[in-house]
């Protein structure tokens, strides 16, 4: 399986963050949220003494400019509710939204169409393509509602078709293209106003698997081209795993764990998230540097250590597996430098390869 590498944050300024950010709906929201906190009640329980429903409980995240952040879990665990807060086309019971340091929950009605229009573009899974409008005309829709002029329109969707693949494909209607063509006129569309930040909230996830993996490849180069912040919600973790830098697996309105898909994987945090990454291959998802041990920690004879076979950090199980199958010993991860950093040995390959949890076996 494919895997995005990690973005490299430290330089890249924050261009999304909650704080605390919770949605209760129906009344008493103030008592159900103290005494979900204080008496820890799960989704159920809130509804059963309150008649409330917790769609949000406490998000607390930053999305690094440029970086694709995957949010997923089973229908009904607020993935799509949370999303639909960083524009505010939701508003929040509690908490604090931030785009690119700015605190949108400062703004107005006016202002907050100003923010969807100029920086924050979002993608749905029924994507509502104007039936009377020919391709080139749907992509410029919000071209149009800013009032930019004709040539320019044409000129910025005929682009963005091209981007995407569609170039040809102007003056076609809706009912003339596929589902997977429709689907790239609306990811075309979102990008035309060029915003800042895209949303997109299970755009494959009706497309069949072959269109769909077409479709994420897609993403992905435009992704790597366009450099666009991107919140991605999805159901599928191989969807997840392809496509995003990072993962942010959600239950009941709680954001359960936030990692890499390496993370993720290597060490889910509860049988929640373990039940997600049960039938992922590790092979070529986690890396040496993930689980190795560290070189200083090493006891065994020191000849054997100066003739093992020297394999990268970034490295694959499968790589290792190989190096095993021809060596015995221990194997020493290196990094950049060819520096020794860590060795991994049979008993820890294996344990890696079968999971560090029961049930992920």
């Amino acid at each position: 399986m494919e895997v995005r590498k990690p973005i490299l944050s430290q330089n890249r300024p924050i261009a999304v963050e909650l704080v605390d950010v919770w949605k209760v709906f129906g009344t008493k929201v103030d008592e159900t949220i103290a005494a979900t906190l204080e008496k820890q009640l799960s989704k159920a329980q809130v509804l059963a003494q309150f008649g409330n429903v917790v769609g949000v409980q406490s998000a607390n995240f930053s999305v690094h400019e440029g970086e694709v952040f995957c949010i997923m879990g089973l229908s009904g665990s607020g993935k799509s509710t949370l999303v639909r807060h960083i524009n505010r086309l939701l508003e929040p019971t509690r908490g604090q939204i931030f785009i690119q340091g700015e605190d949108i929950m400062l703004k107005d009605e006016k202002q907050l169409r100003m923010l969807r229009a100029e920086k924050i573009g979002m993608v749905f899974q029924n994507i509502a393509l104007l039936p009377h409008r020919t391709v080139l005309d749907n992509v410029a829709l919000p071209l149009d509602v800013k009032r930019i002029n004709r040539r320019q329109r044409r000129e910025t969707a005929e682009r963005v078709l091209a981007m995407v693949e569609l170039a040809g494909w102007e003056y076609h209607y809706a009912h003339e293209l596929s589902g997977g063509m429709q689907q790239r006129v609306g990811l075309a569309r979102a990008m035309a106003a060029d915003p800042d930040i895209l949303l997109m909230d299970e755009p494959f996830s009706a497309l069949d698997p072959l269109i769909r993996r077409q479709l994420q490849d897609e993403f992905i180069k435009l992704s790597d081209l366009t450099n666009k912040t991107t919140i991605f919600i999805t159901h599928d973790l191989d969807e997840a795993i392809r496509i995003g830098h990072r993962i942010a697996i959600m239950n009941d309105g709680k954001l359960v764990q936030i990692g890499t898909p390496q993370e993720i994987v290597a060490n889910p945090v509860d049988d929640y998230v373990s039940e997600f990454v049960a039938n992922i291959s590790r092979l070529k998802l986690v890396s040496a540097s993930g689980v190795m041990h560290p070189i200083e920690d090493y006891s065994g004879s020191q000849t054997l250590l100066e003739t093992a076979p020297r394999v990268s950090d970034s490295s694959d199980l499968d790589r290792l597996i190989d190096v095993s199958i021809e060596y015995q010993g221990p194997i020493v991860i290196v990094d950049a430098e060819n520096n020794a950093i860590g060795y991994v040995d049979q008993q820890l390959l294996l344990h890696s390869i079968k999971g560090n949890r029961s049930n992920s076996s």
